[in-house]
């Protein structure tokens, strides 16, 4: 699946996130398979299989993965073969979560092990332990990649670990390697040599994205390596288009304020030849009804007006 020249990676990715957070019990499901057929009708040729596993908080050195609330093994299979069976390409994104509500971009360790301290050393080996045995997932149900982490600013900065943890990865996977960066943080990563393709979160505010777009350009030029947005979208809430990461912004539904935020990005990123796509946030595994679109607020354009921006932007790229 790896190709010997990826900067040659020539793929659309008209991707969606489907299933976060990966709930056990919510997925393998009749309402699963709706929500995903009803994706897959909107021009979807790539979907980000994204579950999640909780450590308790973020200086904790264990990952119970195996356990609920992450989906099951079985699940995961059930995801993976379903999507395949409606002919679209797969990303598995198994991600960690801190069960006390901290953002992952926050676990972190002492700079050099202290005895009786919680160590980065410790958790790289549980979070390896978590990553490689998807990595063997992916590898069985040949999925075309794999995401080996998302929005983890604070071990970014490991990256003696992240290049080990890749190597012992491609012992048991050879499709593509890609991590998902946090927004802001593209060109802070010091070892995109050693993954596949670059790629990111990209809620960036509706009047900045000219200026991002070039220094991710910039970034690129370095590195040589394809791109794309594994994340990207905006509530169809008020004032979600300045601040789209804010998936706690008050402020009442507002379906225009989604629309013209996807508007805007598409038309954006359009003129970058370089970018290859877009992983939207998101597809909940259980759709609410058509009825209570107009009340959501999140980022899911199911119902919404946005929908029909998605669609046909996606539709085009066919």
């Amino acid at each position: 699946m790896r190709s010997d020249n990826l900067n040659t990676w020539v793929e659309t990715v008209n991707g969606m996130t489907w299933g976060w957070t990966g709930v056990r019990g919510t997925w393998s499901s009749s309402e699963a398979e709706d929500s995903m057929r009803t994706m897959n009708s909107m021009g979807v040729n790539w979907v980000a299989i994204a579950l999640a596993a909780e450590q308790e908080t973020p200086q904790s050195t264990s990952i119970p993965f195996r356990e609920a609330p992450t989906v099951t093994d079985e699940e995961t299979l059930w995801a993976i073969r379903n999507a395949k069976k409606l002919g679209m390409k797969v990303c598995l994104k198994p991600v960690v979560n801190c069960a006390n509500g901290t953002w992952r971009a926050h676990i972190s360790f002492f700079q050099d092990d202290v005895p009786g301290e919680p160590s980065w050393g410790q958790w790289f080996a549980s979070y390896g332990e978590f990553i490689v045995h998807y990595a063997k997932i992916a590898e069985q149900e040949n999925c075309e990649m794999l995401c080996i982490g998302c929005e983890m600013v604070q071990t970014d900065s490991r990256e003696a670990e992240w290049r080990a943890l890749i190597a012992e990865v491609r012992t048991v996977y050879r499709g593509l390697i890609t991590y998902n960066c946090d927004k802001y943080q593209e060109d802070r990563l010091t070892w995109w040599d050693a993954v596949d393709i670059i790629s990111s979160s990209g809620y960036y505010p509706i009047n900045h994205w000219e200026f991002h777009l070039d220094r991710i350009e910039q970034m690129l030029v370095k590195w040589n390596k394809p791109f794309f947005f594994m994340e990207a979208g905006c509530p169809s809430r008020e004032g979600s288009s300045l601040k789209p990461n804010d998936w706690s912004l008050p402020g009442g539904p507002s379906e225009e304020e989604q629309q013209v935020y996807y508007n805007a990005m598409f038309e954006a990123c359009s003129r970058r030849e370089w970018m290859r796509g877009f992983m939207l946030w998101d597809w909940p595994a259980k759709l609410y009804s058509l009825e209570q679109a107009v009340h959501n607020n999140d980022y899911c354009m199911y119902g919404k007006k946005a929908e029909t921006v998605v669609r046909d932007y996606y539709l085009s790229k066919i």
